[in-house]
C-alpha cells in the first residue's frame, strides 16, 4: 500500500504542476499579439495538457481509488476527512475540465477573457492543494 500511496503523491504533484502552469500560460497567451507567439503557446498548452497534466490527473485518481479499496467499508464510512477530500477531488476534476474548455477557446482563436481574469483563475488550484493536504495530514473529522 505504501508504494501505491507514494505513486499517488508523485502523480498528484505532476497533475498540480500542470494545473499551476497551464493557467499561467493562458495569462501570457492572452497578452500575446503576434502570430508566431500565438502558435508557440498553442503547442506548449497542448503538450502540457495532454502530455503531462491529464495523464497525471488520471493516474492520481486511479491510484486514489485503489487506496480507498484498502479500507474496510465500515472504516471508510467514518472517515469524514476523506469524504471532504473526495469532494475537493471532484471539484478539481471540474477545474481541469474547465481548463480544457479554455484551451479549446485559445486553440480556436476565440479567447474572450483578459490576462487579469486568468491571473485570478490561476490561483484556484492553490486553494485546492492547501485544503487537500490539510485534510490528509490533520484528518479533522
Amino acid at each position: 500500500m505504501l508504494w501505491v500511496k507514494a505513486f499517488h503523491i508523485i502523480f498528484m504533484v505532476t497533475w498540480f504542476a500542470g494545473l499551476f502552469y497551464l493557467p499561467r500560460l493562458f495569462v501570457y497567451h492572452a497578452l500575446c499579439e503576434d502570430e508566431a507567439g500565438n502558435a508557440r503557446f498553442k503547442i506548449m498548452e497542448r503538450k502540457l495538457l495532454w502530455g503531462i497534466m491529464t495523464p497525471g490527473g488520471v493516474i492520481t485518481v486511479a491510484l486514489g481509488l485503489w487506496l480507498i479499496g484498502y479500507y474496510p467499508a465500515g472504516a471508510f464510512a467514518e472517515m469524514g476527512w476523506l469524504h471532504a477530500k473526495l469532494l475537493l477531488g471532484l471539484l478539481l476534476i471540474g477545474y481541469h475540465i474547465w481548463c480544457i474548455a479554455l484551451w479549446r477557446d485559445f486553440r480556436a482563436d476565440r479567447n474572450s477573457k483578459s490576462h487579469v481574469w486568468y491571473r485570478w483563475f490561476n490561483e484556484v488550484p492553490v486553494a485546492f492543494l492547501v485544503a487537500m493536504i490539510l485534510l490528509v495530514e490533520l484528518q479533522p473529522f
